[in-house]
């Protein structure tokens, strides 16, 4: 099984409500699409999204990184050389990891179509379902108490918190939202790199001292500020879990070994796809350290990758991989099955992948 072709395309699906966080806000989602075609007429997706605020790649910078400079060194490559491919995928481009996650998952689907398994299976096969959490954009704490609640009624055991805006009206938003769904759902808060290190040792000890009872802080300060985040980890009780600080397995390596943080969220938009997301799941392992698996907003497409990888792996035991379930509407055909919170990944070879709707390619 041989590339034969790469193609490009954009994906616009509105969202249900926009998506708000500490460091941006979105209507409609905007993503590329990746379409792999072989020798042998299999066809591999995968997605990338536009987050120039995290990974600082733009619609633009992915097609020309996917177009310019990884697709001319892939056509022509055996799927059979699997590891090969992965390392030229790596070594061609410098970060640019939303463009490689594209092409990695492609690359996966093909080689489980290739060995006609699934690719969870392919990983450890650990489990084939996942309970994802739900996101609760930062809003005043009417809204976001209210947004809760049409969760839990929803079914969702565990939200996840949006702050990072206003630390003293963060504590409101908090207070407001335990007070409507009470204390049998499980609370994550995500500061999206909202707080310097003492504003974040000091609110922390604050929600601490509340008795909100949440699971973990995750990102509470910036992304390049492990000395920060160290600070953060050294000087709260409630588990610290890197987000935007966490790129590459070297990053898991320096974040874990050094215990800048309780743990790492692995999402592929940052790792440069599945092939490094592994690699930092068996760091964590190493450690004797759970990981969170994450998403940027992505269609089904992307998140169904995602959702491989965490079947794979047992030591991935934390899920937030709603965004799905924030779409006004799902053009993907096959994949992944979401029901809310339930999702089921189906035993077709590869992802599963039917057909996408919507993709207009270049």
């Amino acid at each position: 099984m041989k590339i034969q072709d790469v193609q490009v395309g954009e994906i616009r699906i509105p969202l249900k409500k926009p998506f708000k966080t500490a460091l941006r806000e979105v209507s409609v989602l905007e993503n590329v699409v990746v379409k792999i075609t072989t020798d042998t007429g299999h066809i591999g997706y995968g997605e990338a999204a536009i987050t120039p605020v995290i990974t600082g790649d733009t619609m633009g910078s992915i097609k020309w990184g996917i177009l310019e400079h990884l697709s001319p060194k892939i056509v022509g490559q055996n799927l059979e050389n699997f590891e090969d491919l992965m390392y030229i995928l790596d070594t061609s481009l410098i970060k640019n990891t939303s463009p490689k996650a594209a092409v990695d998952m492609a690359l996966y689907d093909l080689f489980g179509q290739l060995h006609n398994i699934p690719v969870y299976k392919l990983l450890g096969g650990y489990r084939k379902n996942i309970t994802t959490d739900i996101t609760i954009s930062v809003n005043e704490p009417e809204e976001m108490a209210q947004d809760s609640i049409v969760a839990v009624e929803k079914g969702y055991e565990t939200l996840k918190i949006k702050v990072g805006k206003d630390w003293k009206k963060d504590l409101i938003r908090l207070q407001s939202i335990r007070d409507a769904i009470g204390y049998s759902v499980n609370i994550r808060v995500d500061a999206n790199q909202g707080w310097t290190p003492k504003e974040a040792v000091m609110i922390i000890r604050k929600i601490e001292d509340m008795g909100l009872d949440i699971e973990l802080i995750e990102q509470p300060v910036k992304a390049h500020d492990f000395e920060g985040l160290k600070f953060v980890t050294d000087n709260v009780y409630l588990p610290i879990i890197a987000d935007e600080s966490c790129f590459s397995p070297l990053d898991a390596v320096n974040i874990i070994h050094n215990r800048i943080a309780d743990g790492v969220n692995i999402k592929l938009m940052k790792t440069g796809g599945i092939h490094n997301a592994l690699k930092i799941a068996s760091i964590a392992e190493a450690h004797g350290i759970d990981c969170m698996i994450g998403c940027m907003m992505e269609s089904k497409l992307g998140l169904t990758a995602a959702c491989h990888v965490a079947g794979g792996k047992k030591i991935i035991t934390r899920f937030d991989l709603d965004s799905p379930n924030l779409c006004a509407e799902d053009p993907i055909k096959g994949g992944a099955n979401y029901d809310e919170f339930k999702i089921t990944l189906n035993d077709k070879p590869g992802f599963g992948f039917e057909n996408i709707d919507n993709v207009i390619y270049d």
